[in-house]
């Protein structure tokens, strides 16, 4: 008998109460179920329960038993439950948070394509600054970016994504072009203060060789447009994802500097709580993000 028949045959036999209504329940005669129980209490080594004509009682160690043979149950119902609602079409209240910009410019048409595809499927949008408590807020999804220090939570990619320099055309012809990062100390930088990033301090590598820059420059801002609007104004340098900036390097209103070098990364996320890694309508969206991102995206694809 295996583990689980055995719990399940146990939390029948206390729900049903007697030896003669479980035999019958499971179409077995009453010394066959006398059988089953004995060959279970030897196993353990323990007695589960107390016998009379016409009765049972649990011991103290049948308490146990039962109290976590049907919490054990419960869990195997409820991990079925999820897994069969996996394969069926999504449904219910998506809650999906993303930051403004991209939130604005890349989710918003993911979510209408998907809400189309996936009509039983209610989404609310939530755009943010700053990224959200997972825990503690009624989000189901969250996209995020780079590298994401919280070990509770599980992170699907759905796009690779790096951080560039450019600048206006304008500006590096009246400023001239750093050729290492050093250079950037003597440039107006756009510095782009969100999160919890060091203000400033821009990350670079190449080989094994890596620096930090503690950057400066006249004009700083959290809202990455403003930031993005400034550089094309020829104000100065900025450091932005590539998703941000990619039609404007292809027109050449602005021009990539320190091309050899690699910044933090900066690959898309989505984020949620394990508890939801068998829920049909996170795991659809999820996929539908990762295909519709690879179709029309400007990055290269996961």
């Amino acid at each position: 008998m295996n583990p689980v028949s055995e719990l399940a045959f146990f939390a029948q036999l206390v729900r049903l109460g007697s030896l003669a209504a479980t035999a019958r329940e499971l179409n077995l005669t009453p010394p066959a179920v006398s059988k089953r129980l004995a060959q279970l209490e030897q196993r353990l080594g323990v007695r589960l329960l107390n016998r009379t004509t016409r009765s049972i009682s649990l011991t103290a160690e049948g308490e146990t038993y039962l109290v976590n043979a049907r919490r054990i149950l419960e869990e195997i119902a409820e991990l079925e439950r999820q897994v069969s609602s996996s394969r069926a079409e999504p449904k219910g209240l998506l809650r999906v948070n993303a930051p403004l910009g991209f939130g604005r410019t890349h989710v918003a048409p993911a979510i209408a394509s998907f809400a189309r595809r996936h009509p039983q499927v209610e989404v609310q949008l939530h755009l943010t600054d700053r990224p959200i408590n997972l825990p503690d807020d009624a989000i189901d999804v969250a996209i995020r970016f780079g590298e994401l220090p919280d070990s509770r939570l599980i992170a699907r990619r759905i796009a690779v994504n790096r951080r560039r320099l450019c600048a206006s055309p304008d500006y590096l012809a009246a400023c001239g072009t750093p050729q290492a990062p050093k250079d950037l100390a003597q440039h107006n930088c756009i510095v782009l203060r969100q999160n919890d990033a060091a203000f400033g301090l821009w990350r670079f590598a190449r080989g094994k060789q890596s620096e930090s820059v503690k950057v400066h420059g006249r004009l700083s801002t959290n809202d990455g447009e403003v930031a993005l609007n400034w550089a094309l104004d020829g104000q100065g340098i900025l450091m932005r994802a590539e998703w941000n900036l990619a039609e404007h390097l292809r027109s050449g209103r602005l021009i990539e500097v320190l091309k050899d070098y690699d910044t933090p990364p900066a690959d898309i996320y989505a984020v949620y709580l394990e508890r939801l890694n068998l829920s049909a309508k996170v795991s659809f969206f999820i996929e539908h993000l990762r295909a519709f991102f690879s179709q029309g995206a400007d990055w290269p694809q996961v």
